[in-house]
């Protein structure tokens, strides 16, 4: 775990931050490796503010703002997307599967949250279970329980009984809340509020836990994105996107810009761009004719010019060239694989290629979003939430949904113990309320 109270991590985190964004570091680089090896607190605080301070190098050809309006006049005008025609009984059982795609996804990734692609495929191997067709086998040898996280005594096959607790979920499930409270104008300061009302600190991590820590220190937002966050282009806020997608059905600019107001609470530049590109994603697959055509749709809600967009153009000309499955993922390994294994660009990447190579069947879409390794819950929720809010109910084998037994543990203040039907039902509520008022 990153701990964000502590100086030294924080300034290795912010040197590699730094370099992945095209900062010049070489005026400093000495003088903060050194600080790394023997500095003091101060030293180590003194260094951070001075990596804050610079510019980009010269060879640096991206643009990646982080404000609302600089954002918005980067986009291109998106193509035309058919309009919603779901009556209401459809719209719920897309948006129930959402939730049921998004729940099983998360569950299958978690046991080996942070492995990487090889290392999942031999422990797949080991049990003839690859490729994944069901929830992940259990251990065998004591040796092997120590090696997947401990969650695995909930989210293995034959001990699930329930969606057990996840940060992926209770975002999902504090997205309906935020929405219930304050309404579609909501902002980051109220999401600060519910933050701090209804989360344990150390039950949020990187980027939010350096946020919500700020917040307790009296920053506001935007500075708390950016005041000691290494973390503020990771996954974080990616993965609490789905809920604005979700109740802006059909409507990828609204649900980008709901995440935006969520997502520039804690993160910058591609951390923001991964939250509005899941949630056009999500919602331009209520409307997209398949997964592909939706993924087409939504890159056009993110810079351009950003590391994000030209990852995912990269992803769907692997895919329009034929490369099979392997072949694109040792592609994606060579140009994205030097970002940390909870970094938005290389898990956006995995989630896109999923949902090409996957087809119209869950099964594997989740499944490769999983293999595909690094941040496997995460992968696995946003590209299982993406095959429901298309295809329904109906295209989820109940394999996947009956385990669950439609209750979720969270560690939410007042939310654990959810039934997954009574929050979709919450979230048509809200989807019908805001299509109505557009």
């Amino acid at each position: 775990m990153h701990d964000v109270l502590d100086p030294r991590d924080l300034l290795e985190g912010e040197l590699d931050q730094c370099r992945e964004s095209g900062r010049d570091v070489s005026s400093i680089q000495e003088a903060a490796v050194a600080a790394l090896a023997d500095g003091s607190p101060e030293e180590r605080h003194t260094m951070l503010r001075a990596l804050g301070d610079l510019g980009p190098t010269s060879a640096w050809h991206y643009h990646e703002p982080s404000s609302l309006p600089e954002i918005m006049a980067t986009l291109p005008t998106p193509a035309a997307l058919a309009p919603l025609t779901l009556d209401g009984d459809a719209l719920r059982d897309r948006l129930r599967a959402a939730w049921l795609g998004r729940v099983a996804g998360c569950i299958l990734g978690k046991p080996v949250e942070g492995w990487d692609r090889s290392r999942i495929r031999s422990y797949l191997e080991a049990r003839d279970a690859y490729p994944l067709t069901a929830y992940l086998p259990p251990p065998r040898t004591p040796d092997e329980e120590r090696e997947l996280r401990a969650c695995w005594t909930e989210s293995t096959a034959g001990n699930i009984a329930f969606a057990s607790r996840d940060d992926d979920i209770d975002f999902t499930i504090l997205g309906v809340h935020i929405l219930e409270e304050h309404g579609f104008g909501f902002g980051p300061g109220e999401v600060a509020a519910e933050w701090l009302d209804h989360f344990p600190f150390t039950q949020i991590y990187t980027a939010e836990r350096a946020a919500y820590r700020n917040l307790l220190h009296g920053l506001r937002p935007p500075e708390t994105a950016v005041h000691d966050n290494p973390y503020r282009e990771w996954i974080g806020a990616q993965i609490r996107a789905d809920a604005w997608g979700y109740v802006a059905a059909g409507r990828p600019d609204r649900a980008a810009a709901l995440a935006f107001q969520d997502a520039s609470l804690s993160h910058t530049a591609n951390g923001i761009y991964g939250a509005m590109w899941a949630a056009a994603l999500i919602s331009a697959s209520f409307v997209a004719g398949d997964l592909p055509a939706a993924l087409d749709a939504s890159i056009a809600f993110i810079p351009p010019r950003s590391r994000l967009a030209e990852a995912l153009r990269h992803v769907v000309g692997l895919h329009a060239s034929g490369l099979d499955w392997e072949a694109a993922r040792d592609e994606i390994e060579d140009a994205y694989g030097h970002y940390g294994f909870v970094h938005t660009i290389n898990n956006a990447a995995v989630v896109a290629a999923a949902l090409l190579w996957g087809g119209e069947d869950f099964t594997t879409v989740i499944g490769l979003a999983v293999q595909g390794g690094w941040d496997t819950d995460c992968n696995g929720a946003t590209a299982g939430s993406a095959f429901g809010a298309r295809y329904g109910t109906g295209a989820i084998p109940q394999a996947w949904t009956q385990p669950l037994n439609n209750h979720l543990r969270s560690a939410l203040f007042g939310f654990d113990n959810s039934k997954i039907s009574e929050l979709a039902e919450r979230t048509a509520a809200l989807c019908e309320a805001n299509l109505a008022t557009m």
